[in-house]
């Protein structure tokens, strides 16, 4: 499937999970925190903005949000929350797009860089972002450690959540490096609803190569947006790519 089918009218309807999930204030707020933070008196630029969980709270702080996203009914979802002039978005992929105006902050949250189901258009990812930067300027990705360790011989799922009413498990494709991600969501009843999602996953190693060969430095490294030491045992990692000042 093509991502503007996955993400579609039924995903844009169901993103939104005000006060939990993604959507919880615990979550939200260092998120929001941090990016204001390094955004600073400049604009930023949201890469796959979706319905706006990030952007709508950082423009609410003051800092001037611009997307850019390839889903029309993602879009339709965020201009519920905020208009044109509040969040202008640009509708196309993240790695080949442009958005007007100069940044000082580009930023990929919850793993959506690997949506991009190539190295090269990862590679293009961040390419595009160090286009639409100042010098100095910086680039956050938000992005999991891919759980090869779960895996014994001849297993290729993992299951990365479970709780009542949600299991998620990943398969995995190691000549690609390619995952599957597989929401099944239920009730009571016999029955169950399944989202499905393709992504390619990265080594920290290697997103870090992708960053220098598009001419950025790994500034910072945490586990997660408060600051958290990143450690062997990190599930997931915040990275802050910046330009040198004479980019």
């Amino acid at each position: 499937m093509q991502q503007e089918e996955i993400w579609g009218i039924d995903a844009a309807r169901g993103y939104d999970t005000p006060g939990t999930g993604m959507f919880a204030p615990e979550v939200l707020e260092p998120t929001v925190d941090r990016l204001a933070e390094l955004a600073g008196d400049g604009q930023a630029l949201e890469f796959a903005i979706g319905t706006g969980r990030v952007a709508v709270p950082l423009a609410e702080r003051g800092v001037s949000v611009t997307g850019i996203e390839l889903s029309s009914p993602m879009i339709d979802q965020l201009r519920t929350k905020a208009d044109e002039a509040t969040i202008p978005v640009i509708v196309g992929d993240m790695a080949t797009a442009v958005a007007p105006g100069e940044y000082t902050l580009v930023y990929l949250v919850y793993n959506t860089i690997s949506n991009l189901l190539t190295q090269a258009e990862q590679v293009a990812c961040f390419r595009n972002a160090a286009r639409h930067l100042t010098p100095g300027g910086r680039f956050v990705i938000e992005l999991w450690v891919p759980e090869l360790r779960k895996l014994p011989p001849g297993q290729q799922a993992t299951v990365w959540h479970c709780e009542p009413g949600y299991i998620g498990l990943d398969t995995y494709d190691v000549l690609r490096q390619h995952v599957v991600s597989h929401h099944f969501r239920f009730d009571d009843s016999r029955q169950a609803r399944l989202f499905r999602s393709p992504h390619r996953y990265i080594w920290p190693a290697e997103l870090d190569l992708m960053g220098q060969l598009a001419g950025f430095e790994l500034e910072t490294r945490h586990a997660d947006w408060s600051g958290a030491d990143f450690t062997a045992e990190s599930r997931s990692h915040v990275s802050v790519y910046r330009l040198p000042q004479d980019h």
